[in-house]
């Protein structure tokens, strides 16, 4: 069997969206698929050591994007820095100042990115900042918002870890729910959105399934199973 990289979402994908708690029956069928020869990589709006953690105690390829791909962690202290951290907190400060109810997310410490509260108007909160010409990305993961540097995605973030370990396109396979896996969705041949993804987050996928978070991961892994090796 041809051997394929999985990139893979965290919240909403593996977990129950908001609360943290891992779909074990996902966790497992993952790292099946790793014992088979396979690679699965995190790639998540949290911080990229949450994601390499996860892949330690989960079985899982010990490789993580995190941070909607400002941050790559590939040991518990190599981290590959994509997005410039003092431009974020620079928005942020900025939407503070001309927006009310803008609040910080208590999170895992981040190197590359803000995330915010999701306590405010998002398309306000864009204008704001483009009237005030701060050039940055202010994306909605449904877990939070997240200011990242502009260029940065869960997209370019995979696509340095490709070029990292000579990955091809025609092998990756992501899986997601949230429009902060479009970019993700865009660099790989095989694409699934689950259940719970937003119409707009389906159209961009290469394929959909209805069961929703792990138990969608599930339903992927069985659609996939018989075509691995064609696709």
């Amino acid at each position: 069997m041809k051997k394929r990289t999985f990139a893979v979402d965290i919240d909403g994908t593996i977990t129950e969206n908001g609360g943290g708690r891992i779909h074990l029956d996902a966790l497992e069928a993952l790292r099946r698929l790793v014992n088979m020869g396979h690679d699965v990589i995190f790639v998540t709006g949290r911080s990229s050591v949450e994601g390499f953690l996860l892949s330690v105690f989960g079985g899982t390829t010990k490789v993580a994007v995190g941070e909607n791909g400002g941050c790559i962690t590939l040991d518990s202290n190599d981290h590959i820095l994509l997005g410039n951290l003092d431009d974020c907190k620079n928005a942020l400060n900025i939407l503070k100042n001309n927006l009310e109810n803008v609040e910080e997310k208590y999170v895992f410490p981040r190197m590359t990115e803000v995330v915010l509260q999701r306590t405010f108007d998002l398309d306000q909160a864009r204008k704001i900042l483009s009237e005030n010409n701060v050039d940055v990305v202010l994306s909605d993961s449904q877990y939070a918002y997240h200011i990242n540097s502009p260029g940065i995605d869960k997209g370019t973030g995979f696509t340095e870890v490709m070029n990292r370990f000579s990955i091809s396109k025609d092998d990756v396979i992501a899986i997601g729910d949230s429009a902060t896996d479009i970019p993700l969705f865009k660099v790989a041949k095989t694409s699934i959105a689950l259940g719970n993804a937003f119409d707009d987050v389906r159209s961009e996928a290469t394929m959909t399934v209805s069961a929703h978070a792990g138990d969608g991961v599930l339903e992927a892994l069985d659609k996939l199973a018989p075509r691995l090796s064609e696709i």
